[in-house]
């Protein structure tokens, strides 16, 4: 974790920008002055963001996951045998370890995988029940605990579970398994157990290339052809990352950069961003097209569906943090991030907000996009849109805020 570090905007490309911008302006920018703006665009419809972003492949991360662990296994001269994985929210890393057993982990037998373990319906628990529960479960396999927040409630009954789990992985009793960790879950317990000893890692953060590699490599799931990402201000190319289109050379936008920048290098945030940004031009010759020109029209369609237009961040409307004078909305928000999501009976319980206060904060947390509410679960979670000006609002309100 020591050796993560927030992508960085460099000053002399944040300079360059803001010239150009402003020659841009004033219609000195040479070709890029003659594109026409295509800021008017509406917003794409949910089947087209799915075809120019689509969700993850998380059994991928799976896989490459459980490669990794086994290979630093393998390195180290005395490997740990619980593995701990610190990632902030919407990384992907509770997604790809829920679905470990698909994982094909090196060294087992075909088909083996690791047993999940999940969390009990009650999780308020003394000393001597959590141990109890613990012995219940199976740990002479190897398991993964996809999120280790959904074990404790910050409650003085409710940290039994992870004390107990955390002195059988010091005392060497827990078996071999691997731990998912949400930053902010982190930050509690090692503040809470200064002596923890468990060496965390985590993925590495998304710069500005790592970025668009994998922004283009998700566009051509399902054997798709590469997506074609232009700004609508200037034209501007933002993917592919090829110098040369057509063998042309291509200016290329400083949005990967900034988009790095302003996720804080989290995949999940970057494209939850690059999503709302996205733009299409609408789809023509769909209806009333001739017999002859049928087959014409079809390769316009599909050539046609693989270019979107992308608009500037700084025209961008995300989700504002609602004006509030009592603290109630900062810790609702601050228990969703500690817990990875919690309902209404477990947010009065860790806020200790009176129902109507509560009920209160999270209408409006709603409205403005900050929250929402799985129809799955029924717990109330940060959106991933939500979540920059969340981290920044509770740093800002005196917070304890994670490392990422």
């Amino acid at each position: 974790m020591e050796q993560w570090e927030i992508p960085e905007i460099s000053v002399h490309r944040s300079l360059k920008d803001g010239l150009h911008h402003i020659l841009v302006q004033l219609h000195m920018a040479g070709d890029d002055g003659a594109f026409q703006s295509l800021d008017d665009l509406p917003d794409l419809s949910d089947q087209q963001r799915q075809r120019f972003a689509p969700e993850p492949d998380f059994s991928a991360l799976a896989q490459a996951l459980a490669q990794k662990i086994e290979q630093n296994r393998a390195e180290s001269a005395n490997p740990r045998a619980v593995a701990l994985l610190v990632a902030p929210p919407f990384s992907g890393v509770r997604e790809a370890l829920a679905r470990w057993p698909l994982a094909n982990i090196a060294g087992g037998a075909p088909g083996e995988g690791h047993c999940v373990i999940a969390p009990p319906q009650n999780l308020l628990m003394n000393e001597d029940e959590a141990a109890h529960w613990w012995d219940a479960q199976e740990l002479t396999r190897p398991w993964v605990i996809p999120e280790l927040a959904d074990f404790w409630l910050r409650h003085m009954s409710g940290l039994a579970l992870i004390r107990e789990l955390f002195r059988r992985i010091a005392a060497g009793d827990a078996g071999q398994g691997i731990v998912g960790c949400s930053s902010w879950c982190w930050q509690f317990w090692v503040n809470y157990i200064p002596d923890l000893n468990l060496a965390p890692s985590t993925p590495a953060p998304l710069d500005s290339s790592l970025l668009g590699a994998w922004l283009a490599h998700l566009s051509e799931r399902n054997s798709r052809p590469p997506v074609t990402a232009r700004m609508t201000h200037d034209g501007r190319y933002v993917l592919p990352l090829d110098e040369q289109i057509d063998g042309e050379k291509v200016k290329r936008s400083g949005l990967l950069r900034d988009l790095a920048a302003t996720s804080r290098g989290n995949g999940g945030v970057a494209l939850a961003i690059w999503r709302r940004a996205l733009r299409a031009e609408p789809e023509e010759g769909a209806e009333g097209a001739s017999p002859q020109s049928t087959d014409q029209s079809d390769q316009n369609s599909r050539k046609q569906s693989r270019c979107c237009w992308v608009i500037p961040l700084d025209q961008l409307s995300l989700p504002i943090m609602p004006q509030s004078r009592e603290r109630s909305v900062g810790f609702v928000l601050h228990a969703l991030l500690l817990h990875d999501g919690l309902d209404e009976t477990a947010l009065e319980l860790v806020t200790g907000i009176s129902p109507h206060q509560l009920s209160h904060a999270l209408s409006r947390l709603a409205r403005a996009e900050i929250i929402a509410r799985s129809e799955y679960s029924g717990r109330w979670h940060v959106t991933a849109l939500g979540y920059p000006t969340t981290r920044r609002h509770l740093q800002t309100w005196g917070f304890p805020v994670d490392a990422f």
